[in-house]
C-alpha cells in the first residue's frame, strides 16, 4: 500500500509536467510559422536553438551540474541530432508547405513511434487496451487530417513533418536510458548543446536577417528559445523520468496539435473546422482510455 500511495503522487506530477510542456509546445508551430514571413529555415532553427542552449548551460551553471561521462557522449550527441537539430529543421521547412493545425497533428504520430520501440527496444509490456486507445488517438488524427484535405495535397512539408514524429521518437527512447544516470536538466543541456553544434553552418544566414529583424520578431524567438525550446524539455524529460512506462506519458503528445489548432486560428487566423474539433476529442478519448483503462 505504501508504494501504492507513492506511485499516485509521482505520476500526478509527471502528468503535470507533461501538460504544461504541451501547453509551450502547442504555440511552437504558430509561432515558427509567423517567423518564417521574416526568416529563413535555417535561421530559425539555429537562433532557437541557440537561445534555448545558451537559458540550459546558464541554468546548469547555477545548479552546478557535472559534465557528462565520456562513454556517455555519443548518447547525448544522438540524442540532441534527433531530437532537436534534425527535428527542428524538418519541422521549420515542413512549416513553409503546411499550416500549424496539420502539421501539429502529422507529428502527433510521433507517440505510436515511440510505443513500438519502447516495446522493440526497451521491453515494456503495453496492454491491449493501450493500443485500442492508440488506434482511437490515431483514427482521430485521421479524422482531422482529412478534414484539411482540401486544403494541402501530399508535398514535401507532410513527408518532414512524419520524419520530424519520427526523429521525435528516438528521441524519447535514448533520453530513458540516459535519464537512468542523469538528471532530466543534464541530459536536455548536453543534448542542446550537441544540436546547437550540428546547425553552426547557418550562421551566415544569421548574420544577414537579424540585423534586418524588428525587435518584435527578435522577441518572438526568444520566447521560441526559452518556452518550447528549453522550458518544454526539461519539463518533458522530468515527466518521463517519473513515469510509471514511457507510453503513459507520451500519450499526452496527442494534446498539442489540439492546442496547437487553437491556437493558430485565434493568433494566424488559419482554419478550424467542426470535423477538427470531433477528431481532437476523438484524439482525447483515446488518450484517457490509455492512460486510465490500460494502466488499470
Amino acid at each position: 500500500m505504501g508504494d501504492r500511495k507513492t506511485l499516485v503522487p509521482k505520476q500526478s506530477m509527471a502528468y503535470l509536467a507533461a501538460t504544461l510542456s504541451i501547453l509551450m509546445w502547442s504555440t511552437n508551430l504558430p509561432a515558427t510559422r509567423y517567423l518564417l514571413e521574416y526568416y529563413t529555415p535555417g535561421s530559425i532553427a539555429l537562433l532557437r536553438t541557440l537561445i534555448s542552449m545558451i537559458f540550459l548551460c546558464i541554468l546548469g551553471g547555477v545548479k552546478k551540474i557535472p559534465l557528462p561521462k565520456k562513454r556517455d557522449l555519443h548518447m547525448f550527441a544522438l540524442c540532441g541530432i534527433s531530437g532537436v537539430s534534425i527535428f527542428m529543421v524538418f519541422q521549420t521547412i515542413g512549416a513553409r508547405y503546411v499550416v500549424s493545425g496539420v502539421g501539429s497533428f502529422l507529428i502527433s504520430v510521433s507517440p505510436v513511434f515511440t510505443l513500438i520501440l519502447a516495446t522493440l527496444l526497451l521491453k515494456e509490456y503495453v496492454k491491449p487496451i493501450c493500443w485500442a486507445g492508440v488506434a482511437l488517438s490515431f483514427c482521430g488524427l485521421a479524422t482531422i487530417m482529412a478534414s484539411q484535405i482540401a486544403e494541402f495535397s501530399l508535398n514535401i512539408g507532410v513527408f518532414l513533418f512524419l520524419l520530424a514524429a519520427f526523429v521525435t521518437s528516438i528521441f524519447n527512447i535514448i533520453q530513458r536510458g540516459l535519464l537512468r544516470n542523469y538528471t532530466p536538466l543534464e541530459v536536455v543541456t548536453y543534448a542542446m548543446i550537441a544540436a546547437t553544434v550540428c546547425l553552426l553552418f547557418w550562421i551566415p544566414n544569421i548574420v544577414r536577417e537579424l540585423p534586418a529583424s524588428s525587435l518584435e520578431n527578435n522577441l518572438m524567438m526568444l520566447y521560441l528559445g526559452v518556452f518550447p525550446g528549453a522550458l518544454a524539455h526539461i519539463s518533458w524529460t522530468y515527466a518521463l523520468s517519473k513515469a510509471e512506462k514511457t507510453t503513459y506519458v507520451t500519450v499526452f503528445l496527442y494534446l498539442t496539435p489540439f492546442a496547437a489548432t487553437v491556437i493558430a486560428y485565434l493568433w494566424l487566423g488559419e482554419s478550424f473546422s467542426l470535423i477538427s474539433f470531433f477528431g481532437g476529442v476523438v484524439i482525447v478519448a483515446g488518450m484517457v482510455l490509455t492512460n486510465t483503462l490500460g494502466k488499470r
